[in-house]
């Protein structure tokens, strides 16, 4: 449905950043106010208030790890549900040794299903909201690498 794509770069080893970036736990730590209800390596669980004004209650998210090659690729499939609406996403990271020594990282998205009340929301909307939330989280990720 929306494809979302980028590249980021961390100052730490490929070996550290894969680790953390591969474990469901460790990402669903990085975001800010969420109650985190489950964190193992494969999977994570939390609730969080969305920050779009056309979903309201609490955001019951689950996020799996489909796929992983440690220190060169993950998959994730996140799912997202509140009253009346409910969206998948499809997420790949894939990582290499930059030219510093950091780490850049490659990663792919899409929202594959949405339903509910967000199949009224328009496209736009839809792809402008999930931008600001990808950005906030890249921002909580590489906030907590580099707090180690």
């Amino acid at each position: 449905m929306i494809h979302f794509e980028g590249d980021k770069h961390f100052p730490r080893p490929v070996a550290e950043v894969a680790a953390k970036l591969a474990d469901a736990g460790f990402l669903a730590g990085c975001l800010p106010d969420a109650a985190v209800a489950e964190a193992t390596p494969d999977r994570a669980a939390w609730k969080l208030k969305p920050k779009l004004s056309f979903l309201t209650g609490t955001l019951d998210s689950v996020l799996a790890v489909t796929a992983r090659e440690p220190g060169k690729s993950a998959a994730y499939r996140i799912t997202a549900k509140t009253i009346g609406a409910s969206s998948t996403v499809t997420a790949a990271l894939t990582f290499s040794e930059a030219a510093d020594g950091g780490t850049a990282v490659h990663w792919a998205g899409d929202l594959t299903e949405v339903t509910g009340l967000l199949k009224m929301v328009p496209k736009g909307l839809l792809q402008g909201a999930a931008e600001t939330v990808i950005a906030d989280v890249w921002a909580a990720v590489g906030a907590k690498l580099a707090a180690g």
